[in-house]
């Protein structure tokens, strides 16, 4: 495995990474920064304000994009294996 392939490699590995990521933690930034504003402007600063929206848009969001988290996981899985006599020579 030469050093190029293997930087490659990381890179997309990386990638795929934080594209799986990314709409889990925007929904979490959304719904806690919608809720800091509610909780500002009525003064109620209840903990289970915070975390129970939070939850139930992450869960929403998993049921939502699970199909096509899960193909890009696979996708990406077969390519490395695909890949796995370039790794040897």
């Amino acid at each position: 495995m030469n050093p190029e392939f293997a930087t490659e490699l990381i890179k997309t590995m990386m990638f795929q990474a934080v594209a799986l990521a990314s709409p889990i933690l925007v929904t979490a930034m959304v719904v806690g920064l919608g809720i800091s504003l509610f909780q500002a402007v009525t003064t109620i600063h209840e903990q289970t304000l915070t975390f129970v929206p939070k939850a139930l848009a992450i869960v929403g969001v998993l049921v939502v994009l699970l199909p096509w988290m899960l193909r890009t996981v696979i996708e990406f899985t077969t390519a490395v294996i695909e890949k796995m006599p370039q790794m040897v020579s």
